[in-house]
C-alpha cells in the first residue's frame, strides 16, 4: 500500500506517517503538500521518517519544461514521480532523461473521470481504450511505472513490459465504496488479483485519524492484511 498523505499541514503529514510505519513503507505526497512546503518539505519528510516517497506532481507541459522540472526534484530521489501520460511520448522521454534514481510514473486516465467525462472533453474512445493507449506510449518512451484505474489493470498489463509497475488509486474497501470523487473503483484484494503492484489508498485510512492514532494504525494494518485474503 502507498498511503496518500493528502494534507497541507506538515505536522499532520508526519503524524500520519509515524502512525502507519509498522505496515506501510511508501507515502504519496502530492501537489497540495508540495505547494505548501516545496522541495525542502519533501526532503524533511523523507529524511525524518525514512520512508520512500511517491511524489505525485503529475507534471504536464512541453518536454523541455518537464525535463527541467524533474531536474529540480531529482536530488530528492523519490521512488516514484508522476507525469501525465497525455503529455505525449516526447514529454515522457524528457522526464525520463532527467531522472537518475526515480521511476518516472505515467498517469493515464484520472480515476475521477467517467467515460461520459472523456467524451465531453473530446476523447474519441472510452477510458479503457484511452488508458491502454496512454500506457503503451508512455512505457515505450521510457516510463517504468503506470498509474491507472483498477478496471484497466489487466488490459494495460498486456501491452506494457512485465518489468513496469502498475500503481492503482481508486481502491476502496468493500465497506467504503462510493462517497467521494473516485468513479472507477475496486477493492484492495480485487486490484491485487487483477495484477496491480501497488495500491494508493488515502481516505479509507486517514479518515480514522479523527478516532486517534491507534485507530489509524489498526486500519492500515487491516487493509494490508486484506490484500492477501
Amino acid at each position: 500500500i502507498i498511503l496518500a498523505v493528502d494534507t497541507s499541514d506538515f505536522d499532520t503529514a508526519r503524524a500520519w506517517i509515524d502512525a502507519t510505519r509498522d505496515s506501510i513503507d511508501i507515502y504519496k505526497l502530492g501537489l497540495e503538500f508540495f505547494l505548501a512546503f516545496g522541495v525542502q518539505g519533501i526532503k524533511s519528510i523523507s529524511d525524518e521518517s525514512g520512508a520512500s516517497i511517491f511524489l505525485d506532481l503529475k507534471l504536464h507541459d512541453i518536454p523541455n519544461t518537464v525535463k527541467k522540472s524533474v531536474g529540480v526534484v531529482d536530488h530528492l530521489h523519490p521512488r516514484f514521480l508522476t507525469v501525465h501520460a497525455s503529455g505525449g511520448a516526447a514529454m515522457v522521454a524528457a522526464a525520463v532523461s532527467a531522472a537518475t534514481a526515480t521511476s518516472i510514473t505515467a498517469v493515464t486516465v484520472l480515476t475521477s473521470l467517467s467515460d461520459d467525462d472523456l467524451f465531453d472533453l473530446g476523447y474519441a474512445k472510452p477510458s479503457l481504450e484511452t488508458a491502454v493507449s496512454m500506457a503503451r506510449v508512455a512505457t515505450q518512451a521510457g516510463a517504468t511505472s503506470i498509474v491507472c484505474s483498477p478496471l484497466e489493470i489487466e488490459a494495460i498489463r498486456a501491452v506494457i513490459p512485465q518489468s513496469a509497475s502498475i500503481i492503482t488509486p481508486g481502491v476502496r474497501p468493500s465497506d467504503e465504496v462510493g462517497g467521494d470523487d473516485q468513479m472507477r473503483t475496486m477493492s484492495p484484494a480485487q486490484a491485487m488479483a487483477a495484477g496491480a503492484n501497488f495500491l494508493v489508498i488515502g481516505r479509507p485510512i486517514t479518515s480514522r485519524w479523527s478516532q486517534g492514532r491507534a485507530a489509524m494504525a489498526t486500519r492500515a494494518s487491516q487493509l494490508v492484511a486484506s490484500i492477501h485474503e
